[in-house]
């Protein structure tokens, strides 16, 4: 027996319209540039796109699962789901980089500094991202760091701490000042910071989270701020 997914589709025997699923992407990242990830709700996209929140609901259970569509379908939608395997070390990293490169110039600016900022406050967010897009570049995924050293290429222990804190941040500072990411910027990053401080980053006391990892750490007054605000935010999640 099989079992059909409500969210699959509209009501029995009504195909989805993708016309609508297309202004829907749409207008989620436009709120998401203008207000941030704060700023969308179910009524604000549902008033642009001249729909029911009814048809919002029968697609997606909660904003976050709005979001996540959105991103998959607009600036993540290249490449995603293909694994990174290129059989080196540096070839491995160079293609995470590209990747997130490719996934930036696809959103505006404000768009990729607003997401940053919604997964800083919203950890789940970039985890569920993750998960539904596939490898991002955000990210240094475990069975790559496992696989270089496997091969020798990275000594036991190393830690993804470089990657996660250094490339978002460089690619995102570049591109928001108009500066060029092209192969030879990104060897540079690779050869001369990323992969040198991941060998380096092996017998060292257990490293902070870097920003794109999912799981920053928080000071604690955002900490105190986030835990004050919960109840009110289970309402928008």
């Amino acid at each position: 027996m099989t079992y059909r997914n409500s969210r699959e589709g509209t009501a029995r025997g009504r195909p989805r319209d993708g016309a609508l699923d297309q202004r829907i992407t749409a207008v989620v990242l436009e709120v998401l540039a203008e207000s941030g990830y704060e700023g969308v709700s179910f009524e604000e996209v549902a008033r642009r796109c001249q729909t029911s929140k009814a048809s919002l609901y029968r697609r997606w259970g909660s904003k976050r699962e709005m979001v996540i569509a959105a991103v998959k379908a607009g600036p993540a939608r290249r490449g995603a789901g293909e694994p990174i395997d290129t059989g080196s070390l540096r070839g491995d990293v160079l293609s995470l980089c590209r990747r997130l490169d490719q996934t930036m110039r696809a959103a505006d600016s404000q768009t990729a500094m607003l997401l940053l900022q919604a997964g800083l406050e919203d950890p789940d967010l970039c985890e569920d991202i993750e998960n539904a897009v596939g490898p991002t570049g955000a990210r240094l995924p475990r069975q790559v760091i496992d696989a270089a050293i496997a091969r020798g290429e990275l000594p036991d222990g190393a830690d993804p701490f470089a990657f996660e804190e250094v490339v978002g941040a460089a690619l995102l500072l570049r591109r928001v000042n108009g500066l060029a990411v092209d192969e030879e910027y990104l060897s540079a990053l690779v050869d001369t910071v990323v992969i040198p401080a991941l060998r380096a980053s092996a017998g060292r006391a257990p490293l902070p989270a870097g920003i794109f990892s999912g799981h920053p750490a928080r000071t604690a007054r955002k900490t105190a701020a986030r835990e004050t605000a919960a109840p009110d935010a289970k309402e928008n999640a």
